[in-house]
């Protein structure tokens, strides 16, 4: 199978990616202080120069005191660490790639004793207590409506130092997941309750972000079935039920659509091969990025934990068969573009032979 469908460019009105491939946003923690450093500036710059035509970053904290749940993750405000993105953005742009922040707010996954305040508590849709302490602060409406503002602050941001456009982190249970899914939103107000009402917060918020940054530039919403916390949980069952969740994001403003699976080939429903790019690509006419195991044999589950496994490339056949069906529009690459910055320039090539094997390894250093 050719792998040229790979390297069209891709045009959805003001951008134009020079190839279909995007960089997966991946946590890396080397941004002391939250700033984005030399290192980081050229860890994107080589994914850039070797053919990545979409760059989303690791996932960037917002301008909320709880926003943050890990050490040296890059924040998006503040002087210092917007000024380390531009010349992350100015480095991408003179090889010719396009970047994009992930914004992102953990919400009740933060510990206290995270920095940068370790005397703030999660945030979440519900208030929870540990032996009489609060550990997760049960958000109030001003504290969504504070959370919101963070969000449009932080694209408006993005925008004015030269990103070609933001992606919103509603994925994997943190904070806007943690509010469409019913186990963690048991709140009885007009953010609780049906899907309809759990959804509330983010189409806030991306109407907040749309606003910010006016029409035409490009935002990007991520969306997961799967949480951390129950890799097997389904926010909707049918095909029907997807459709009705989408709808009212892709009204509030989302361009295209982020499908976060943890292997690309599987179904998402009973009597299709479609996987969730591809149904929410039919459903909402909406361009979408695959992502989920693409180009290696082992998928990041196995890395969770301390493992000596190693994954190795793997066949990109059914990954180009898909996206020449026009199943789905982009293909997002996390671990194999994580080990080896030159991976698309040597699948480009025909070079499979000498692309990096993944190992935990990997995750120590930045290359």
């Amino acid at each position: 199978m050719p792998v040229q469908a790979l390297f069209k460019p891709f045009h959805l009105g003001a951008l134009e990616l020079p190839t279909r491939v995007v960089m997966a946003p991946m946590t890396r923690s080397f941004s002391p202080g939250g700033v984005p450093n030399s290192k980081v500036i050229e860890y994107y710059r080589r994914r850039a120069a070797a053919g990545v035509g979409l760059i989303i970053t690791e996932g960037t904290t917002v301008g909320h005191v709880a926003s943050n749940g890990y050490p040296n993750v890059p924040q998006f405000f503040g002087d210092a660490p917007l000024a380390g993105w531009k010349k992350v953005v100015d480095a991408v742009h003179a090889e010719g790639g396009k970047i994009v922040p992930q914004l992102w707010h953990v919400g009740s996954v933060r510990r206290i004793g995270t920095e940068p305040d370790a005397s703030v508590p999660g945030y979440g849709p519900t208030e929870k207590l540990k032996d009489g302490q609060v550990v997760v602060h049960g958000m109030s409406k001003q504290d969504i409506q504070d959370v919101i503002a963070a969000f449009a602050q932080a694209a408006k941001d993005a925008k004015s130092i030269g990103m070609d456009g933001v992606e919103i982190h509603g994925a994997h249970g943190y904070l806007i997941d943690q509010f469409f899914w019913e186990g963690s939103n048991q709140r009885s107000d007009e953010y609780g309750g049906s899907l309809a009402n759990r959804s509330r917060f983010a189409i806030e918020l991306i109407q907040a972000v749309r606003a910010a940054v006016g029409e035409g530039f490009p935002i990007i919403f991520r969306f997961s079935q799967w949480k951390q916390q129950d890799y097997t949980a389904r926010l909707v069952q049918t095909p029907e039920a997807l459709g009705e969740f989408l709808k009212p994001l892709a009204d509030a403003g989302v361009d295209i659509f982020h499908c976060s699976t943890r292997r690309f080939w599987e179904p998402e429903f009973d009597g299709s091969e479609l996987n969730l790019a591809g149904w929410t690509r039919k459903l909402t006419g909406k361009p979408t990025i695959t992502v989920g195991s693409v180009g290696l044999d082992g998928e990041f589950l196995q890395f969770m934990v301390n493992t000596d496994k190693v994954a190795q490339p793997a066949s990109l056949e059914k990954l180009l068969e898909r996206l020449n069906n026009d199943e789905f529009d982009l293909v997002a690459v996390g671990r194999a573009l994580l080990v080896d910055p030159d991976w698309a320039l040597k699948v480009r090539e025909g070079r499979e032979q000498d692309i990096l094997p993944f190992s935990r390894e990997a995750l120590m250093t930045l290359v």
